[in-house]
């Protein structure tokens, strides 16, 4: 297929065949000597020490280039941000022929092109801390022209590049036009080393559990299908990592933890992406109870490592992470919202209270779904962290009934602006009472009911030896991030969101 090029790209290429013809290598190799950033420059540097600027290296990308003929100002971004480079011609090429300098700096500099520049930093006449370059070195050209960002004299964006369907497809170029999108994976990293530190204080151990599953457990939900070559059978990947964390249970660790990624065959929206992260652990000899007291703890320090406070803000609203934070069960829950009181109903009355709340279903949908369907129609009341307790037994096949409400299961899941963030149990480790669980999720299978769970039999297996009471949670790390770094959508948090084959033009 032949490459189409728009005019810029066309004379970027001449561009490059005449460097090339003069003997410059546009793509150098790789060392080159930096000793400054831009950031660390403008914070060090004063009348005071700017001794210790006098042989300074920087390289960034041109991010705009004033000419004034023999002399330019070049504004290049590094990692850590943006620094002007003051080029005159006379110092960069002393007593020499002066064409390499029409060559390379007047007419082979494009925005986009990466360069290095050596020197010694000063302040110019309007107050910009600035290089003053004795060298300057072509360390990439660019072929293609970066989307037009507009600045003020201060460098201020004003005019941000906001297409989503560029941002998401071309990250690589969303990083470099719009740097505040930097700070947001910045931020990603740090909250999921807080969680880490945390863990790794208290004494958990971090470790890797299978991607590819013969069984897709764990988790109510429809699983990606491959095929393993070798040992001719389909494989899933993962869905979630509990059943696997919980043979480490069974096998004498006390507390392990995974970042694992997972994955789940269904819808894509704002809050929802097929591939996504999450943080699971399983803690011996704990409940649900000691659960929502170290979750909160948990996400105070994130609140506190990222922002200096416990109070978050997303949108208009702020959101306080600062414990405790509120409980209420599923019924009641489902009781403040609808002013029907459900606990009671068979499958058939659920379907009339669904019916009334005009909420779709289907015949494959048991009552363990339904109830879920009609908590979940009115689950974005829950703005501040709350912390819904206490389900139906039919909703949780993997955790521990109730040691004083019958029908209920000791679970909660954690709501923070209307979304679920956090899934926990107090773990069911009755092995006779997990089988029979299993087995009511072949039924479900059976009439039709995609999410249902398969039967784990070496998890069974595992049970059988016995393991400890154990509570376990799922935390997921990208809705957390959206909510810490004040991002609507979970394709702002993803460096590489799943999109549909971009479109070629012949």
């Amino acid at each position: 297929m032949s490459q189409h090029l728009s005019e810029q790209e066309i004379i970027r290429r001449e561009k490059l065949s005449k460097l090339q013809a003069a003997g410059i290598n546009p793509f150098p190799a790789p060392l080159y000597p930096v000793t400054h950033y831009s950031a660390d420059i403008k914070q060090q540097f004063t009348e005071e020490t700017k001794e210790a600027f006098t042989h300074v290296c920087v390289a960034g990308r041109i991010m705009s280039i004033n000419d004034r003929g023999k002399v330019f100002f070049i504004k290049i971004q590094d990692s850590k941000g943006i620094i002007q480079v003051y080029a005159k011609r006379d110092d960069i090429y002393p007593g020499e022929d002066k064409s390499l300098w029409d060559t390379l700096v007047k007419h082979g500099l494009d925005l986009g092109d990466i360069i290095g520049a050596t020197g010694f930093v000063f302040i110019t006449k309007t107050g910009e801390t600035s290089l003053h370059a004795a060298t300057i070195t072509l360390l990439t050209k660019s072929l293609k022209p970066l989307p037009v960002v507009k600045r003020d004299e201060e460098g201020n964006v004003f005019d941000a590049v906001t297409d989503p369907e560029f941002r998401y497809r071309q990250r690589y170029a969303d990083l470099i036009i719009n740097p505040e999108v930097k700070d947001t994976f910045i931020k990603r990293t740090k909250l999921i080393n807080t969680m880490r530190s945390f863990l790794n204080e208290q004494g958990a151990l971090e470790v890797d559990t299978p991607i590819l599953q013969a069984i897709p457990g764990g988790a109510a939900a429809r699983p990606f299908i491959t095929h393993h070559n070798s040992l001719d059978m389909p494989f899933y990947l993962r869905i979630a990592n509990e059943l696997y964390l919980k043979r480490l249970i069974v096998g004498g660790f006390d507390w392990v933890y995974e970042f694992s990624r997972d994955f789940r065959n269904e819808g894509m929206d704002r809050t929802h992406n097929p591939e996504f992260t999450i943080l699971e652990w399983y803690t011996a000899y704990k409940d649900y109870y000691w659960m929502m007291e170290t979750t909160e703890q948990l996400f105070e320090r994130i609140a506190i490592a990222l922002h200096g406070t416990t109070d978050v803000q997303f949108g208009d609203k702020t959101i306080s992470f600062k414990a405790p934070y509120r409980r209420v069960s599923m019924y009641e829950a489902i009781a403040e919202s609808t002013g029907i009181d459900v606990s009671a109903m068979d499958e058939e009355g659920l379907r009339g209270v669904c019916k009334q709340l005009h909420i779709e279903t289907d015949a494959t949908m048991g009552k363990g779904k339904l109830i879920d369907e009609i908590f979940s129609a009115k689950e974005g009341n829950y703005q501040q962290p709350t912390f819904i307790t206490d389900h139906p037994v039919e909703m949780s096949p993997l955790t521990k009934k109730h040691r004083s409400k019958p029908g209920l299961v000791e679970r909660f899941e954690l709501f923070i602006n209307g979304k679920e963030i956090a899934n926990a149990y107090t773990e069911l480790n009755d092995p006779i009472d997990q089988r029979e669980r299993f087995e009511e999720q072949v039924q479900l299978m059976e009439r039709g009911d995609d999410e249902a769970m398969f039967i784990d039999n070496d998890f069974l297996r595992a049970l059988e030896y016995g393991m400890p009471p154990t509570s376990g949670i799922g935390i997921g790390i990208d809705r957390l991030c959206m909510l810490m770094t004040n991002q609507p959508s979970i394709q702002d948090v993803l460096l590489f969101p799943q999109m549909r084959p971009e479109k070629v033009n012949d």
